[in-house]
């Protein structure tokens, strides 16, 4: 309870919020694991933390030293943009896609490329893995 203005305060204790979000974890791993099979890489790769995300980097074309820019405050929401975007041309969906569900809704715009016909289309003149990778 609040003294200075008597206002009672209650936190959930019910355990919903833990489960919606071990949910959504276990779905973004799934669609990992599909993307990254998709993109020629083994699929395990997607539940190792900080390797998933270099391994998404590389996959998009661009260099590991992205990895580092997701370190700095305020670049890494730019760089999280970017690689939205990347990962949407190299499944073949626009930057409309890429920026509302890839970027405000990564569950839903992830879900969309695992589990629908998009596939992996390379960059040829990219910094990162050209061809489908470590197969």
């Amino acid at each position: 309870m609040d003294t200075l203005t008597g206002t009672s305060y209650s936190s959930s204790t019910d355990g919903s919020s833990g489960f919606a979000s071990l949910a959504v974890t276990v779905l973004l791993i799934i669609d990992l694991w599909i993307i990254f099979k998709k993109a020629g890489v083994p699929g395990w790769g997607a539940i190792i933390p900080i390797y998933n995300i270099y391994v998404l980097i590389k996959i998009v074309g661009r260099s590991g030293w992205w990895l580092l820019l997701l370190l700095i405050p305020i670049v890494n929401v730019v760089v999280w943009i970017v690689l939205a975007f990347d990962l949407a041309k190299a499944f073949g969906r626009s930057g409309v896609f890429a920026f509302f569900l890839l970027w405000l809704l990564p569950p839903i715009g992830m879900s969309i490329i695992a589990f629908g016909e998009s596939r992996y289309q390379p960059d040829e003149s990219s910094d990162g893995w050209n061809k489908p990778a470590l197969s």
